[in-house]
């Protein structure tokens, strides 16, 4: 582990770019990592710290001048290169992982992280690679004292912090509802292939009863009440996110369900904006809302609003990374939920500070 440098996987895509960016104007060095050496030079160059090869055999190595090391760097890797993947943890203090759909992408890069004792953050949407890092790597994570937090991004990360928030000295949780209202949002070509894979998904992840499930759900139209401007709306039903795995972890809820506003995907644009600049994708406006009821009765509510998820998902993840790579994460080591890895209340606050959204408590 080099614990001055952060790694980004697949920085050339859109949410990749944020975070490098983000990272740079805190004065952090970078890995630009990915399958597409050519796109990461060509990324570093438009980032005006052009990274030169340091070896003609290896394009997409880069290097730093004869006055010290670059603070742009770039290592063409893909995800079927296990001893690739391992030397880029092995010179990073933290990965933040940016390629989906994470199905496909997790494993690789995560139990790479662990071999090379680095620490791992990623931007998953889907439940089951977040539970499959829960269920099958939290033991080695703790063996190679690394922190590990999936889905640290805006679906996931930013309602497992606030449903932390929210509940904070409840004696007991009888319902969690995460409620996101987003408007404009125009998919990138992964997150069109993500959202194909979970619409079309029978075995869901769910948090019912007390208990962790998994199989075929019932989809539903339901209301949930945002406060104003936007007020009740109709919601899609589960919406298939990590959060039904990462916030039993703290918060003694007996079930636990997000939801998405229906209007978001009758939207014409959603689906058909994979060469969105990103300005266009900017546009989006959210407001995510936690309620939380508890047994007998009454319960709390908080919510944060902002625009552009893509942006807030990057900010939160490159903020983590830098108190990870600063020794300012956790004391204990291993696969953690955001609101397990933070404190709730001061990296909200903290990520209000940055402009990423107004919170309410």
């Amino acid at each position: 582990m080099d614990a001055s440098t952060i790694a980004i996987y697949g920085a050339n895509g859109h949410t990749g770019r944020l975070v490098a960016a983000e990272l740079l104007a805190r004065g952090e060095r970078v890995v630009l990592a990915g399958r597409d050496g050519a796109a990461l030079d060509a990324l570093a160059a438009e980032l005006a710290e052009p990274a030169e090869p340091a070896d003609p055999a290896r394009p997409g190595a880069g290097t730093g001048s004869a006055d010290g090391p670059a603070r742009v760097r770039t290592r063409a890797v893909s995800l079927d290169d296990r001893d690739g993947l391992c030397e880029l943890a092995e010179e990073s203090a933290v990965v933040v992982h940016c390629a989906g759909p994470f199905a496909d992408t997790a494993v690789p890069v995560a139990e790479a992280a662990v071999a090379g004792r680095c620490h791992y953050v990623d931007h998953a949407v889907e439940p089951h690679p977040v539970k499959r890092l829960f269920d099958t790597m939290g033991a080695a994570a703790e063996r190679a004292g690394v922190v590990m937090v999936p889905q640290l991004s805006f679906y996931g990360g930013i309602a497992d912090l606030l449903a932390a928030a929210v509940t904070e000295g409840m004696a007991g949780v009888d319902r969690l509802t995460v409620g996101y209202a987003v408007t404009g949002w125009r998919m990138t070509p992964a997150a069109v292939r993500t959202a194909e894979l979970l619409i079309g998904e029978i075995d869901r992840v769910t948090y019912v009863d007390g208990g962790q499930r998994v199989g075929p759900v019932e989809i539903r139209n339901t209301v949930f009440p945002f406060p104003p401007p936007v007020g009740p709306r109709t919601m899609i039903a589960p919406f298939p996110s990590g959060e039904v795995v990462t916030i039993p972890r703290h918060v003694p809820a007996r079930s636990v369900e997000s939801q998405l506003t229906a209007s978001t995907f009758e939207e014409e644009q959603i689906f058909t904006s994979q060469d969105a600049t990103p300005e266009e994708r900017a546009r989006t406006e959210f407001t995510v809302a936690v309620q939380a009821t508890a047994p007998g009765g009454g319960g709390r509510n908080g919510h944060v609003r902002g625009r552009d998820i893509w942006w807030v998902g990057a900010l939160a993840s490159a903020e983590a990374a830098v108190r990870l790579a600063r020794g300012e994460g956790p004391s204990k080591a291993g696969v953690l939920s955001t609101a397990e890895a933070f404190p709730a209340v001061p990296f909200l606050r903290r990520l209000e500070e940055l402009g990423a959204f107004t919170l309410h408590l």
